[in-house]
């Protein structure tokens, strides 16, 4: 923790007015959903630490796993079941019998976004609970940002600036904190796939130059 703030919020936090109301009205459209900041989803002890923005509608805001129940999550687990993050059968659900092996995933947002664009302030507010995630793993040693704004966010949260690491697909950044090291990824969304700006043979090589500073064991 960063003095007594917890890794993640509380379920009915009430930071961000905006997301605050638009839950509720989700709340009333699907009381069935999970409707609520997402928690992290983590392995003993992970190396390897993702971070995506936020939760998607159908996916994590419904499910409450990161990136489960929406096309991000059948990528993103494929392929970190293809070099060893993740162990199981991923079937969009949280009762499946995936499990993760040496990694964490989060959301640099924990509350789903109306149109998935969070504000900066949105964004600010949900940093101390980043930056917590990260004090209480100190076994990262590598951080993988999916998209741009989650590279940017996760630099900022660290107080870093921008201008110093640019963001592009399969970068490995060396950060200067402690021996953090940094990968980014275009987002592994639907859109991404769906116009060719990321392929799955372009993902995988973010995955293998990740393996390249964690070794499997």
């Amino acid at each position: 923790m960063i003095g007594n703030i917890p890794t993640d919020p509380p379920s009915d936090c009430d930071v961000c007015p905006r997301l605050v109301d638009f839950r509720n009205e989700l709340n009333g459209q699907h009381p069935d959903w999970f409707n609520a900041p997402v928690p992290s989803f983590t392995a003993p002890d992970p190396r390897l630490l993702i971070v995506g923005l936020a939760p998607g509608m159908k996916g994590a805001n419904r499910t409450g796993r990161p990136f489960t129940g929406d096309y991000a999550g059948d990528l993103l687990y494929e392929t970190m079941i293809h070099f060893g993050f993740a162990t199981g059968r991923y079937e969009a659900r949280p009762d499946d019998s995936l499990e993760l092996r040496d990694a964490i995933i989060t959301n640099a947002v924990r509350c789903l976004p109306p149109q998935n664009k969070p504000t900066g302030p949105e964004i600010k507010s949900c940093r101390p609970f980043l930056l917590s995630t990260l004090d209480k793993t100190p076994s990262v040693k590598v951080v993988l940002a999916l998209g741009r704004i989650a590279h940017e966010t996760f630099l900022s949260a660290l107080g870093l600036r921008r201008a110093q690491f640019a963001f592009k697909h399969c970068a490995r950044h060396e950060l200067g904190v402690g021996k953090l090291v940094m990968f980014d990824s275009y987002h592994c969304s639907r859109y991404n796939t769906n116009t060719g700006v990321l392929t799955t043979e372009m993902f995988r090589s973010v995955f293998e130059a990740i393996r390249c500073d964690i070794p499997d064991t």
